[in-house]
Formats: structure tokens, sequence, C-alpha cells
């Protein structure tokens, strides 16, 4: 039997389109997933959206099951939800999360889905890949019982940091955003709020993503004598300007990058890709992470919705997209 599906595609650098699919029956040891619901990822999916990813890092940004190449025609993505309506009986009739693009329903390998927990509704199973990537982060960075940690820029994978380090005893957490709007989200994820300009400084660990360079600069800035920054921001295809003088080299300040393309060393031996989603999926169960979802609209839009977020005239975290049926 033919099945057809629809799925976004970026035809070329800022010009998205709604494309049908024809699915392949799925084999013994695949599912076929109908889409509940699905997530922009916003800084990355407009920074492919805008043709900003360098031709050196294509084959390094390819997600799991994109289509096509950068900059276009490409089909990307990688926060889907859907309930799956023919597969293995362990997960027929369940809800799962895949790192699949924008798209109607499709056909993966059954090992390609992890089951959602009771009690984590597809809205906030989406945020399951920006969770996994706080996970990795905070794995490379080794946050210590009593630390002084500050989250620069309140972003999706930022927000889930802060989320994450408001779980560990003793630290004392803030969130710096140029966005005083974000004061709301840092409330609700149990974590203080700061503008650049205020924000405390002797941090012990300062976590950056706000992808600009003014924030890489004002989280090194924060640091005690040999404090860390670890990088999560993804810059794409722009420059970065820093300023090392100062206490940089006096100070012993240490800059780390952190990426989630690859399990971090300090678990590579003992977790897999597969244990890390889970992990992300289960920390999903604490109902602070509504506060990262800020907006939804119908997958028809999604060509109108990305132009959007990418020009700024649609302010989000993350972003919902709802399917037909839901």
């Amino acid at each position: 039997m033919t099945r057809e599906a629809h799925a976004f595609w970026l035809r070329s650098p800022g010009k998205g389109e709604i494309r049908s699919a024809t699915l392949p029956a799925p084999g013994p040891d695949e599912v076929l997933v109908r889409t509940l619901r699905s997530g922009i990822s916003r800084g990355t999916e407009t920074l492919v959206y805008q043709g900003g990813v360098p031709a050196s890092q294509y084959a390094a940004m390819r997600a799991p099951f994109q289509e096509g190449d950068f900059p276009g025609p490409v089909k990307y993505g990688y926060l889907n939800v859907g309930v799956v309506e023919e597969g293995p009986s362990s997960l027929l009739g369940r809800s799962v999360f895949c790192l699949y693009p924008h798209q109607t329903a499709y056909v993966v390998p059954a090992s390609a889905v992890i089951a959602v927990p009771d009690g984590v509704p597809p809205a906030r199973a989406v945020l399951a890949g920006t969770v996994e990537t706080a996970v990795n982060a905070l794995w490379d960075a080794a946050p210590l019982v009593g630390d002084r940690i500050t989250v620069v820029g309140a972003g999706m994978v930022g927000c889930s940091v802060a989320a994450l380090l408001a779980r560990f005893p003793g630290v004392r957490v803030q969130l710096v955003d140029a966005d005083p709007g974000r004061a709301a989200v840092a409330a609700a994820l149990g974590v203080e709020f700061a503008l650049p300009a205020q924000a405390a400084d002797g941090r012990d660990l300062v976590v950056h993503a706000s992808a600009t360079s003014a924030g890489l600069q004002r989280s090194l800035d924060l640091l005690a004598p040999e404090g860390t920054v670890v990088e999560l921001s993804w810059y794409g295809d722009r420059a970065v300007e820093l300023s090392l003088g100062g206490s940089f080299h006096s100070g012993r300040l240490n800059i780390r990058s952190s990426q989630v393309g690859t399990v971090s060393p300090a678990r590579r031996g003992s977790r897999t890709f597969a244990d890390r989603l889970t992990l992300a999926l289960e920390l999903l169960r604490d109902p602070a992470f509504d506060a990262l979802i800020t907006g939804a609209s119908r997958f028809e839009e999604l060509p109108d919705v990305l132009g959007r977020l990418a020009d700024g005239t649609l302010p989000a975290l993350c972003h919902l997209i709802t399917y037909d049926g839901e």
C-alpha cells in the first residue's frame, strides 16, 4: 500500500516549501510513525534557513535523517514526536521521540526511536534533543556541589542547561540574557536572572550559549581565577571577536568547547547516544520545562514561520509545529 506524507524542505536559503513524500512499507525492524508535534530548534534551524552553514561543516552538521545537502535543497530538523502506527508490538501505539525533520509521517528503524515516558506530553517531549545537548554539556562541564555558575544566553539550550543546574545541591545559578523578558522564564526554571551588565562575577563555571561575541566576552569576564567557560554556541560562518588580554592569562582562564555530535569523553565509555536521549526524556518529567514552549503554528505555516523566526519578527524559544488530527 502506498502511503503519502508531506515534509518541509528548504529549497534555497530563505525559501522554504512543503513537498509530498512517498513512504515505503515498514520492514520487520522498522516503524511507521505519524507525527504529533515537532519543534523548531531556533538557533540552528534559522542558521540553516539563512544558508549560514560553512562548507567546511556540511558533513558535521548533517542531521540523522536529513535529505539533500546544504545550502539547499535540504530537509532538515531533529525534534519530532509521533505515535507508532506500525511496528513491533512493544512500540505499537506508543508516543516516541525521533531525531527526524518536520514531516507528517515517516518510516525509520525501530532503533531510531525512543519511547516517551508516561507523564511527558508530546509538546514537552519535543525538547528531548535540546535537553540531550544540555546533558552532554554538563557531562563536559562537571559542575561541583556549591559551585557558582552562570549561564549566558537564555535560548533553548541555555535555558535547558539552567533548568538542569537548578537541581544540583548547593549551586547558585544565574541566567544572563540581554532580553529582560527572559526573567519570567528564569523564574519558572527556579534560577536567578540578570542582564549582562548586572551579572555576578567570581564564577567557577560559565556556560555560554548566546552565539554572540559579546556574550562569550562577558562569560570570560565573569570567571573567577582558574574558572572555565564551556562554549555551546554554534556560530556558523560568522567570525568571533574576543579579547584575551586582561586576566585571561594571569587568571589562567579556560574556554572549552562542547558539542552534542559526540558523547562527552567523561561518559563515552559507559553511555551510548540512546542512553543519553533516554535520560533527556526522563528529565522532561519536570513540568518546569514547559516554560521553554513559547508558541505554536500549523505544519502548513512552516515556510512563513521559519522566515519570521529567522528575521526576528517572531520571537520564540521553542516554537511548536502541530499536525492534522491533533
